[in-house]
């Protein structure tokens, strides 16, 4: 689909807003930084074609949702997108509201139930970054006492260069399962995974970053313990930031996370990353107060989301 003209001034001013509290928020684009996301968009399949869906549209989500997300999604170099469905209508009208200089990369739908016709994807702005040549799933190796596991939902790793500095970025998103017992193995699974990774010799694993929605409740639970336990560390500025719309001070989650592999056992700790270093910048964007004035905020989870996006900043340093 290519882009639609004809936008409302009423969106149009509603847009403008949006990106205006995001550019107040999130570090501009310089030289020599790196701006990378991550945003669980709920059920991100199929669109209403107009600009204001009415009453009795299936889905809520319309153009103008995805015009809002994407003057979110635009302050960013990649940006992780979790809950793409098999439907791709609205992931390929959100790269043509971005502009022809903007690209994606997606996995494809994993079967079964579980799988909840889920697809990951990156989005990317081709000016800024490009894919340097990886491509895949992560695919457990049988045992004896489980043939047939695998993650409900394959991890999509895929590798970027910004200017001469290259990472490799993993999204997730980790099933929820009836009681938070059941996302254990899964977190379990993938900090192995990735651990076993960045200390293989000789292989295609510099700079290795995880972000995506892991379903981790709080911090310093078993869920939590289980996900930092082999060295991948979330920076410390997003432990207090909300998840989701629904977050309050009594209910506060920590399911979607930006990590990488850190030194804990040294003082100060050091990060396990060449030629980029954070820089302490990273937060959340609530769009909320910018989006559908009078909905309920249930009804703009299924028009935006019910998760916030998370971002972190790293400087280049080569």
């Amino acid at each position: 689909m290519g882009s639609v003209t004809g936008m409302p001034a009423e969106v149009q001013a509603e847009v403008a807003g949006l990106a205006g509290a995001v550019v107040a928020q999130v570090p501009a684009k310089t030289a020599d930084n790196l701006l990378l996301a991550t945003w669980n968009l709920r059920a991100f399949g199929n669109l209403t074609p107009a600009w204001n869906a009415g009453a009795g549209s299936r889905p809520k989500r319309d153009w103008r949702a995805v015009a809002l997300i994407a003057a979110v999604v635009s302050s960013f170099d990649v940006i992780a997108v979790q809950e793409v469905r098999r439907n791709i209508t609205a992931l390929r009208f959100l790269v043509a509201q971005l502009g022809p200089d903007w690209r994606l990369v997606t996995s494809d739908v994993t079967s079964g139930d579980d799988g909840n016709d889920e697809r990951l994807t990156f989005v990317y702005d081709s000016t800024r970054v490009q894919p340097s040549g990886l491509v895949g799933e992560i695919v457990l190796p049988p045992t004896l006492d489980q043939p047939a596991r695998q993650f409900a939902r394959s991890p999509y790793a895929v590798s970027f260069r910004r200017a001469e500095v290259e990472f490799i970025l993993t999204t997730a998103h980790i099933i929820w399962g009836g009681r938070p017992e059941d996302r254990l193995p899964e977190i379990t699974e993938l900090a192995r995974w990735m651990r076993a990774w960045a200390d293989r010799r000789n292989d295609w694993n510099v700079n290795l970053l995880v972000l995506g929605d892991f379903n981790l409740d709080r911090l310093g639970n078993p869920l939590f313990d289980a996900f930092v336990s082999t060295g991948l560390w979330p920076p410390a500025e997003l432990n207090g930031i909300p998840r989701t719309i629904f977050d309050n001070n009594k209910t506060r989650h920590f399911y979607d996370q930006i990590a990488w592999f850190t030194n804990v056992d040294v003082n100060p700790p050091v990060d396990m990353l060449t030629e980029m270093a954070y820089t302490r910048r990273a937060g959340s964007i609530d769009f909320l107060p910018h989006v559908f004035d009078g909905l309920r905020p249930r009804d703009i989870s299924w028009r935006i989301s019910d998760h916030y996006p998370l971002w972190v900043e790293f400087r280049l340093t080569s």
